[in-house]
C-alpha cells in the first residue's frame, strides 16, 4: 500500500528498550513519532535529537497525559500507526499470593491504558488505514509459574487490540517479540546474567517485516517475518 510521506505513529514507553529502538528506526525512516515514558529526564536524554519526534513524559494510564499525546496527533493530522509497548510486569509471585491490588495494578498500565488511549486516538487511526500494535509475551500464551499476573494482563491484551482491529476495519496485531534483553527482562530474573538474550535493536527489523507484509490481523511472533528485504518498504511512503 503506497501513501504519501509524513507517516506518524505512537509508541508508549519510548525512552528504552524496544520502544527505543523502535522510535530510532522510524525516525531514520522518515517517520515522525509521539512517544512517551514515565521518567522525564530518561525519556528525552535517551530520543534522537529531531523535529519528528515529540517525547511528552507521564503516565499512559492518566488522561490528562492522554490528552497530551492526542493533542500531539491532533496537530500531524493523522496517525498510521499506535503501539503500545508501555508495559508493568508486576509482581513476580505465585497467582495464590496475588492480591486484587496487583492485579489492578498491572491491568491498569498493560490493559486500560492501552483501551483508552485507543479509543482517543481511533478518529485518526481509521482516517488514515492505520494499524494497531499490542506488544505481548509468550506468557500469553504459556503458564509459568510467578509470571500470572503479567500473563493474564498480556492475554487480554491481545484480545483487546484484535476485538479493536475487527470491530473497525483496521490491521490490528499482537506481536510475541520473544525475549530481549532490557530492564524489564533482568527484573525478571534478579541476579541472573541474560546476556544471551538478543537486544530490542535485533527485535526491530522482524517487527517492521511484519507490518511491511501486512498480514491478516491476528497473533504473530515477530521471528516469523523476515528482515530488511519486507521492512525496506516502510521507507518512502510505503507501510505494505
Amino acid at each position: 500500500m503506497n501513501r504519501s510521506h509524513n507517516e506518524v505513529a505512537v509508541i508508549t514507553g519510548g525512552s528504552a528498550g524496544l520502544g527505543l529502538a523502535l522510535t530510532e528506526e522510524l525516525v531514520d525512516r522518515g517517520w515522525s513519532v509521539v512517544t512517551d515514558a514515565r521518567d522525564a529526564d530518561r525519556l528525552h536524554a535517551a530520543l534522537p535529537n529531531s523535529p519528528r519526534v515529540t517525547s511528552l513524559a507521564g503516565d499512559v494510564r492518566d488522561r490528562d497525559h492522554q490528552d497530551a499525546i492526542a493533542a500531539a496527533v491532533a496537530r500531524h493530522g493523522r496517525l498510521d500507526l499506535l503501539v503500545h509497548n508501555a508495559s508493568d510486569l508486576g509482581p513476580m509471585l505465585p497467582l495464590a499470593e496475588a492480591t486484587a491490588n496487583h492485579l489492578s495494578t498491572v491491568l491498569e498500565t498493560n490493559l486500560i491504558g492501552p483501551l483508552t488511549l485507543t479509543q482517543r486516538l481511533l478518529p485518526y487511526l481509521i482516517a488514515s488505514r492505520g494499524t494497531l500494535v499490542g506488544i505481548s509475551s509468550d506468557a500469553a500464551v504459556e503458564h509459568y509459574p510467578t509470571w500470572g499476573t503479567y500473563a493474564a494482563s498480556k492475554a487480554a491484551l491481545d484480545h483487546l487490540i484484535l476485538t479493536l482491529g475487527e470491530e473497525n476495519g483496521i490491521s490490528a496485531y499482537a506481536v510475541d517479540p520473544g525475549d530481549m534483553r532490557t530492564a524489564m527482562h533482568q527484573a525478571a530474573f534478579p541476579g541472573e546474567d541474560i546476556s544471551d538474550r538478543p537486544l530490542p535493536e535485533s527485535v526491530v527489523p522482524h517487527l517492521l517485516g511484519l507490518l511491511a507484509a501486512g498480514p491478516a490481523s491476528g497473533r504473530y511472533q515477530a521471528a516469523d517475518f523476515s528482515l530488511e528485504a519486507d521492512a525496506s518498504s516502510l521507507s518512502n511512503g510505503a507501510t505494505r
